[in-house]
C-alpha cells in the first residue's frame, strides 16, 4: 500500500487500486480549511493516475463539518475577508471539478456532520454511505454566505428543484435516514461498518471496463446540461473507445463460451459475503 501524508489529510492507496483519503484534524470536526482544500488539489492528482475507485472518509466522528470559522473570523478582523474571494473560489470549483470528473467510482463515507462544504464534497461523490448519527445541512445562511462549492448546482440535481430550494434556503440539519429517503444517500450502516462497507462497495466496481465506466460516469454527470443531440453524438464517440478495448472482445468470448461475466453486479455485487475485507 502506498500513503500520502497531506497537511490535514493522508492518502492510502491499497494495493488493489482503491484509494481511501482521510481528513484527520478530527478534535476540530475536519474543517474545510485552506489546507485541507490544498490537500484535496493535490489529492486529484494522483488518483487520476493511481487509483481504479476512490474513498472520502471523514473521522473521529465527524466528514467535515464545513468552512473554518476560525479563519473566518480572522479575514473580517483584519479586513481581509472579502478580499480574494472570487480567486479563492474559482480555485476551489478547479479541484471540485477535477473531483467530479475522476472517470473512477467515488464514495463519500460520511459518519457525523457533512455540513456546508462538508455536504457539498460529499454530493461530489457518486455514492454517499452514511452511519446512523451522520447529518447534512447547507448551513450557508446561518452566516449571512451564499451556499457555494457548486452547492447550488449539485442539489438540485440530487434531490429535484424545489426540495434543494426547501434545504438551501432554510439550512434545516437533514439526518441520515431523512437523506436516504430523499435519495442522496446510497446506504446506512452502523460506524464501525462504515468504512469497510464502503470498500466493500468500492472493490465491487474493480472487475468492470474502466474505460467504459468511466466514460458513463462522464457522460451521466452532464446529462441534466446537453440536449439529446448533443448527448447522442458524444455517445457514439465514446461507445467507439469502448469498443475498441481489449475488455469488450473478452467479455463476448466469455458470453459465447457460457462463461460468467467478470462484471456482474447481480451475481458479485456487495450483497454478497465475499468482499468485507478492508485490508
Amino acid at each position: 500500500m502506498e500513503q500520502f501524508e497531506f497537511r490535514e489529510s493522508r492518502l492510502d492507496v491499497h494495493d488493489d487500486g482503491v484509494a481511501v483519503f482521510h481528513h484527520l484534524r478530527h478534535k476540530a470536526r475536519n474543517p474545510l480549511s485552506m489546507d485541507l482544500r490544498t490537500d484535496y488539489a493535490e489529492m486529484t492528482d494522483i488518483v487520476r493516475d493511481r487509483a481504479r475507485a476512490l474513498i472520502l472518509a471523514g473521522g473521529g466522528g465527524a466528514f467535515c463539518a464545513g468552512g473554518d470559522i476560525k479563519t473566518m473570523q480572522s479575514r473580517l478582523a483584519d479586513g481581509s475577508q472579502s478580499t480574494g474571494v472570487r480567486r479563492r473560489l474559482q480555485d476551489m470549483h478547479s479541484w471540485l471539478q477535477d473531483l467530479r470528473d475522476l472517470e473512477i467510482p467515488v464514495i463519500a463515507a460520511v459518519d457525523g456532520p457533512a455540513w456546508g462544504g462538508g455536504f457539498a464534497i460529499a454530493l461530489c461523490a457518486d455514492f454517499i454511505l452514511a452511519s446512523p448519527r451522520a447529518s447534512f445541512c447547507m448551513v450557508f445562511l446561518r452566516i449571512g454566505a451564499l451556499p457555494d462549492m457548486g452547492a447550488i448546482h449539485l442539489l438540485p440535481r440530487a434531490v429535484g428543484l424545489q426540495k434543494a430550494k426547501e434545504l438551501l434556503m432554510t439550512g434545516r440539519r437533514v439526518d441520515a435516514q431523512e437523506g436516504e429517503k430523499l435519495g442522496f444517500v446510497h446506504s446506512l450502516h452502523e460506524p464501525d461498518t462504515l468504512l469497510g462497507q464502503a470498500m466493500r462497495l468500492a472493490r465491487c466496481f474493480l472487475p468492470a471496463p474502466s474505460v467504459a465506466l468511466g466514460l458513463t460516469k462522464r457522460l451521466t454527470n452532464r446529462a441534466y446540461e446537453l440536449n439529446a443531440d448533443t448527448l447522442a453524438e458524444l455517445e457514439a464517440t465514446a461507445q467507439v473507445a469502448c469498443l475498441s478495448e481489449p475488455y469488450h472482445a473478452q467479455a463476448l468470448e466469455r458470453f459465447m463460451r457460457k462463461e460468467p461475466m467478470l462484471y456482474d453486479w447481480d451475481r458479485n455485487g456487495p450483497h454478497t459475503p465475499d468482499q468485507a475485507s478492508t485490508k
